[in-house]
């Protein structure tokens, strides 16, 4: 069987499970009381959503996993974008759970949260040294260039894992945002692990059906959020996806919005320090961050923000093709 045939497959093995399980789980969710707790400084039509049931991203993960224990026989490089990926959903199921369930607003501690990532990522980071993969990563519009990094390779990874991963995280603001936004993004590594021979593309295709069935119910109105279970998992989806493939930098241009979203937090925070150190008063660059609520509070509806930022995420996927030039 070819890789394209087993991504395919694993888009439809996941796809149905993840059909069949959210129904099952969101009357869980509800039942323990698993609500979303709505900050009162948001968009008002947020405040609706007060209760509605997270830690939704259970769901695609399980679905993730049933699809891809098909495909994992033999499998090294697949099992290491699954550990990274169920690694990360980990740290956000404990985070979710604190804030949920032991009623603490910010869940992990800081230092909690740093240590636990860094842990998950010096094992991915492990299996990259002993996978003979190497240092290199291709640089974008270049024909196929690889850059040795050499010892700047760990500091590099980490790096681009905690952008990565926190990028995504900060998208997981609206219906249907984070979850549409990184399908997009599944898809194109999915489509270049096939072109270029990787044993990932299965493993593409499962997180691909998984999410595709969750939309159904994640998108507005949300019936169920993705937590950070789901969104700190899609972070580790991508960024081990990227590095197998060596295009850490392509991130840069397929996930844009996440790094737009992290940019604008970044400014919002800076700019709010800068004036307040210089006038005794902080003023905001933005409305509100991230930008997709910054975009609310200009009077968007919160489907015309999801759809922009899906059609801006396909548009640069398209980009992202043309800059890998050397698979096609």
């Amino acid at each position: 069987m070819g890789s394209l045939e087993q991504a395919v497959y694993a888009i439809i093995i996941s796809f149905v499970v993840g059909v069949i399980l959210c129904p099952v789980l969101i009357p869980m969710l509800h039942k323990m009381k698993f609500g979303q707790t709505i900050r009162d400084d948001g968009p008002e039509s947020h405040l609706q959503k007060q209760g509605t049931p997270t830690m939704g991203g259970m769901a695609f993960l399980l679905a993730f996993l049933v699809a891809s224990a098909f495909f994992l026989k033999g499998n090294t490089d697949g099992l290491a974008v699954v550990l990274m990926t169920i690694g990360y959903g980990i740290i956000g199921f404990l985070d979710d759970y604190i804030k949920v369930v032991k009623k603490r607003s910010l869940g992990l501690r800081a230092y909690q949260k740093l240590i636990l990532q860094i842990i998950v990522t010096g094992g991915f980071a492990h299996y990259l040294h002993i996978s003979g993969l190497g240092t290199g990563i291709y640089i974008p519009f270049t024909n196929g260039y690889l850059l040795d990094l050499g010892i700047l390779f760990v500091p590099f990874l980490y790096v681009a894992v905690l952008g990565t991963v926190n990028g995504v995280n900060l998208t997981d603001g609206l219906d249907g945002l984070a979850g549409g936004v990184t399908l997009i993004v599944a898809t194109f590594f999915g489509i270049v692990a096939w072109v270029a021979g990787s044993t990932i593309s299965p493993i593409c295709g499962a997180i691909v059906g998984g999410l595709l069935a969750f939309l159904i119910f994640n998108c507005y109105p949300a019936k169920v959020f993705m937590g950070d279970t789901g969104s700190l998992a899609l972070g580790g989806f991508v960024v081990s996806t990227a590095f197998l493939l060596q295009m850490p930098l392509f991130i840069i241009i397929v996930g844009f919005v996440y790094l737009w979203e992290s940019i604008t937090v970044l400014l919002q925070v800076g700019y709010f320090k800068l004036t307040k150190k210089k006038y005794g008063e902080g003023h905001r660059l933005f409305k509100m961050a991230p930008f997709h609520h910054h975009l609310e509070k200009c009077g968007w509806r919160e489907t015309k923000v999801v759809t922009l930022f899906y059609v801006a995420t396909a548009m640069f996927c398209l980009i992202g093709f043309l800059a890998c030039e050397h698979l096609f």
